[in-house]
């Protein structure tokens, strides 16, 4: 296994298994880790609209001299753009932000923005309706969401003609979202994990020490691994590029069962995901 390695989406768009995720780095910043992480071997970068970092990452592949087609590029439709005609002109500002005639993916990033909470059901479904017209055409191989929990999902498919790809989502040993992950499961949408080190909060359980230890790797790659093994697919960010390569680095051993259960026994040890139906955003 590796960096290259896939899943496979219900249409048969194959996604590479480990992402790098750019939340949270902006500016030369954003630039210089997504171009380390292409060097390193990633191949499927993460950003979206809310990032601010289009540009820098759409810099950055450019820069690398990967060849487009060996790239997995995922962005996200912001909150404040919701509903068909907003969306249309989002997405073409995101291509044209990341210097792209495609993505590979494109997600709506929540499911009820402050904007649009008393007819959210409503809006997602105009929404919808402008992303599955992008995934018709082909500026986007595959369409999906970010933070929907089953009711949001539901009411998306009321009237979504594709279902959704991929469910991004806060999932890390301190909050698997049991109920979601079943969802998503269970209609054949795959699961991806931002955050997957729960923005640094994984190396507050002293627990995963011994863990690490036990296998010759480090904390992080003992998470990572775990997300892995579970079936999910993480997004690890950092902008540092010794920890860009050892966040690579996880395809060489495999959790116990029972270290599996530990670490399934960290829920709550740092937080939880925020319930998108109270987010004051």
């Amino acid at each position: 296994m590796s960096l290259t390695d896939t899943y496979t989406l219900y249409n048969g768009v194959k996604i590479p298994q480990v992402g790098f995720g750019t939340w949270q780095s902006t500016g030369d910043e954003a630039y210089h880790s997504v171009l380390a992480a292409l060097n390193a071997g990633y191949r499927h970068i993460d950003t979206a609209a809310g990032y601010g970092n289009e540009k820098q990452v759409g810099q950055a592949i450019k820069d690398s001299g990967v060849p487009r087609e060996d790239l997995f590029i995922t962005t996200k439709l912001w909150n404040n753009d919701h509903g068909y005609e907003a969306t249309k002109e989002a997405f073409g500002k995101s291509l044209e932000n990341l210097g792209l005639d495609y993505v590979n993916l494109y997600l709506i990033h929540w499911p009820n923005p402050i904007k649009f909470r008393d007819n959210w059901q409503a809006t997602n479904a105009e929404t919808w309706r402008a992303m599955e017209e992008f995934y018709d055409h082909g500026t986007a191989k595959a369409i999906g969401v970010s933070n929907f929990r089953p009711k949001h999902l539901d009411a998306l498919l009321e009237t979504a003609k594709v279902k959704p790809m991929v469910n991004q989502m806060f999932i890390n040993p301190s909050d698997m979202q049991p109920a979601v992950v079943e969802y998503n499961d269970d209609h054949d949408i795959l699961t991806e994990a931002y955050s997957p080190l729960g923005t640094g909060g994984v190396f507050k359980i002293p627990e995963l020490e011994p863990i690490a230890r036990k296998y010759g790797k480090t904390p992080a790659q003992v998470v990572l691994r775990w997300s892995l093994q579970h079936g999910f697919l993480p997004l690890p960010k950092s902008v540092h590029e010794k920890y860009i390569k050892e966040n690579a680095d996880i395809f060489d051993f495999n959790l116990s069962n029972a270290d599996m259960q530990t670490i399934n026994g960290f829920h709550g040890k740092f937080g939880l995901a925020q319930d998108p139906d109270t987010a004051t955003w």
